[in-house]
């Protein structure tokens, strides 16, 4: 008897279909033969899962904020009243004649810079279905107002430094504008900053790779800088002024960073911040959260707003050094 082609391959495949089913048969026999208690995948059905909260790259630890001094403003404006006639005013010591002492006075700037607080505002939108059924082990609001603050906080510190009005760095006076000698920041470059700034400096202010290049530096000379720590963290230091590490003080496209030196508190006519006390809704000094309703949609809304400034009582609180080269390296013999 002869068999058409396609009889023998209807055949073969029905032969295969017959042992793959006998195979799946034999390997599900097999599992249930070996298998003597309940599998993970099953079991994690009924357990629960242990959650952190979510963790946001970009938070930092914001070390300006924590070291300015904040002062309390009024009515959102801080007037800073300065002498106008230092030079003039005349005082003589040790006359033991009877000479005429002089007569002086000391006169005001009759236009005083005045510093206004800005807004750093967003709101942040939340469904109420979320945050009715969706809050524990973490409550969806708290998490959501929790990650807002903290992003307007990095926008504070980042407008402290570059703010086009208020910001450090563009309130260094032109006599307090330093250059480095060879590109990279050196010893002696940090030194002549501290030469312009040397009543009671407080702190310099740099990049982390900005730092990261000093610290080379000074290796290659055999003068590595000594740490000490603050808020328990180690910091590189300088003459015993600690270098700050703040990525807000950015690097541009050519790796160059500026390095900031300050001397802070309204007492010592230094660098002060500037924050509006008293707000409704104030979750800390100059930050308020309040609650703007529910709307038609089931959408609750919440303010977030911070009110901020910085203010350079005198202009030798504070120096830069500019255009720092952060990415030079050496090869030690």
């Amino acid at each position: 008897m002869q068999f058409s082609h396609s009889t023998v391959a209807g055949r073969s495949s029905c032969n295969r279909d017959i042992l793959s089913v006998k195979s799946k048969k034999e390997i599900s026999v097999a599992a249930n033969e070996t298998r003597r208690a309940l599998g993970d995948s099953a079991a994690r059905q009924l357990a629960n899962t242990t959650k952190t909260a979510p963790q946001l790259l970009t938070i930092t630890p914001r070390w300006l904020v924590q070291l300015l001094s904040w002062v309390p403003v009024e009515s959102g404006t801080f007037r800073v009243n300065k002498v106008e006639n230092e030079q003039e005013i005349e005082v003589v010591c040790g006359s033991r004649d009877e000479r005429q002492l002089p007569d002086t006075f000391v006169d005001y700037v009759e236009k005083p810079r005045e510093y206004t607080l800005s807004a750093i505002s967003t709101i942040v939108d939340v469904h109420t279905r979320v945050s009715d059924l969706y809050s524990h082990p973490h409550d969806q609001i708290r998490e959501q107002l929790r990650l807002t603050v903290e992003k307007v906080k990095e926008r504070q510190e980042f407008e402290l430094i570059n703010n086009a009005d208020y910001g450090l760095l563009k309130n260094v006076a032109p006599e307090f504008r330093l250059a480095p000698r060879t590109g990279s920041p050196t010893p002696d470059d940090l030194d002549e900053l501290l030469s312009k700034i040397w009543k009671e400096p407080a702190f310099f202010l740099a990049h982390p790779r900005a730092i990261a290049a000093f610290g080379r530096e000074c290796t290659r000379r055999g003068v590595p800088p000594p740490t000490t720590v603050l808020f328990g963290s180690p910091f590189l230091t300088w003459r015993g002024i600690p270098l700050i590490p703040s990525d807000k003080l950015t690097v541009d496209g050519a790796g160059k960073s500026n390095i900031l030196l300050l001397r802070t508190g309204e007492k010592r006519q230094g660098v002060v911040g500037l924050f509006q006390p008293g707000l409704p809704g104030e979750l800390t000094p100059g930050l308020s959260v309040r609650f703007m309703g529910i709307d038609r949609n089931s959408i609750a809304s919440y303010l977030v707003s911070l009110y901020c400034s910085a203010a350079v009582l005198t202009e030798d609180a504070l120096g830069v050094l500019e255009n720092v080269e952060v990415g030079n390296y050496h090869e030690y013999q």
